[in-house]
């Protein structure tokens, strides 16, 4: 997993430093021996026009951030979106509820994605998802940085994991109260992924357009 780690984070430091190097381009920065993340596939990924405000109160919506499952196909420590987004739908079911996924552009903050995803949520609740992992689960009457449940260590957020949230996320849209979703905690995970979390969430920043509304997407799964 090390290595693995240090392969990223090499790969995105190449890549941010040349995005801002883009004016000068006789000076290029790379890693020879570590290639770029590759672009997603988007077959299972379609944005299929703007986004909605919902009218049925047992859906919930799933609202992602600017570069998930575009330039970023994966979280911090390599779970593939595709699969944290079947896992997120899955608890959602799961409740008897429907999943509506939308892509958000206008911000890469995890608490001002899910606001955006909570307005266009028909009950009124959003899992709001950054490309490297970090989640919350927010409710349109809350203030941004206010919300139902946060999961801030992305590092530490399994597949199963992503599943009690979404299945969490249902019971609030249902009017229930559960209890929040339980996390592992270890205090080296913030200083072993903080270079590399940081370096997300700029390279996730650089997709953000100021004014574009949310898409609607299509999940093939």
């Amino acid at each position: 997993m090390a290595e693995i780690n240090e392969q990223l984070l090499r790969s995105v430091i190449a890549e941010v430093l040349k995005e801002m190097q883009q004016e000068k381009p006789d000076q290029q920065v790379e890693f020879k021996a570590t290639p770029t993340t590759p672009a997603a596939s988007s077959d299972w990924f379609q944005p299929i026009g703007v986004a909605k405000p919902g009218t049925s109160s047992d859906e919930v919506v799933i609202a992602v951030a600017p570069a998930f499952a575009d330039s970023q196909i994966t979280n911090i420590v390599g779970i593939d979106h595709k699969d944290i987004i079947r896992q997120v739908i899955a608890g959602i079911e799961e409740e008897g509820l429907k999943a509506r996924v939308v892509k958000v552009y206008r911000s890469s903050d995890v608490a001002f994605v899910a606001v955006e995803g909570d307005q266009l949520s028909g009950s009124g609740v959003c899992v709001s998802l950054q490309s490297k992992g970090t989640s919350i689960i927010h409710q349109k009457d809350l203030q941004p940085l206010s919300n139902l449940e946060l999961f801030p260590q992305a590092p530490l957020i399994t597949l199963e994991t992503y599943r009690a949230i979404g299945k969490n996320a249902a019971k609030y849209a249902k009017g229930e109260s559960p209890n929040p979703v339980p996390m592992m905690n270890d205090q080296m995970a913030r200083p072993k992924y903080q270079a590399l979390s940081a370096l997300l969430h700029i390279k996730e920043t650089k997709h953000v357009v100021v004014g574009k509304p949310a898409d609607e997407i299509a999940i093939r799964l």
